[in-house]
């Protein structure tokens, strides 16, 4: 039997995201990889203005492997324009790197990853951030920013806001994960407040050029 002790032992010490990448499609650090298709990497320059942090891969990612191409991918894209962000000047990626799903029927539908599956993935998402020093990390949802900035950050109460991350050089501020907005019962408005989020991070971002 297979004892999984997250992923720092197999993250090596290189800033080269071809080589991270390389690395982490072997990845065992927990047992996700066991059902999902194929880790799902992060993607984009690497030397990106942001970096844009989702919580997992979903259906589609995990069977093309690129981050960020369904229907939350798409609404991203939508929302960055609007916001004044150029998405070819961002990376996005995850804060855990494998689909975990239930299958009914023959559908996979999405689950949560637990605390310890977070942290077990979490070496990746630092070696990721020091390659790309960017200026600002962006948290997608409650469970990237928890990864980010400590299992005590509560999205409601300081989404919008600009922060330091203790174990993080960027500055870090967390919004609604896009697929949050496409369940919401007022989409419109839950998209309008996705936006006004992302001009909170252009702004600092221009204000670090």
């Amino acid at each position: 039997m297979v004892t999984h002790r997250g992923a720092r032992e197999q993250v090596p010490d290189t800033t080269d995201l071809a080589e991270l990448r390389a690395a982490a499609a072997a990845c065992v650090g927990c047992e996700l990889y066991r059902d999902a298709t194929q880790t799902v990497f992060g993607d984009g320059p690497a030397d990106a203005d942001a970096v844009l942090v989702g919580e997992q891969p979903g259906d589609q990612e995990d069977r093309s492997g690129e981050p960020f191409v369904g229907p939350a991918g798409r609404l991203l894209d939508r929302a960055l324009e609007d916001a004044g962000i150029e998405r070819e000047r961002v990376y996005v990626t995850n804060a855990v790197k494998h689909f975990k799903y239930d299958l009914r029927g023959k559908r996979r539908i999405h689950k949560k990853p637990s605390r310890s599956e977070i942290l077990a993935c979490r070496p990746w998402l630092a070696a990721e951030i020091a390659a790309v020093e960017p200026a600002l990390v962006v948290c997608l949802g409650a469970t990237a920013a928890q990864s980010v900035l400590g299992s005590d950050f509560r999205l409601s109460q300081h989404r919008g806001e600009v922060l330091e991350a203790q174990d993080f050089p960027a500055r870090v501020t967390a919004t609604w994960h896009p697929s949050a907005v496409l369940r919401a019962p007022d989409r419109d408005a839950a998209y309008a407040a996705l936006v006004v989020d992302l001009r909170v991070a252009a702004a600092q971002l221009r204000q670090a050029d």
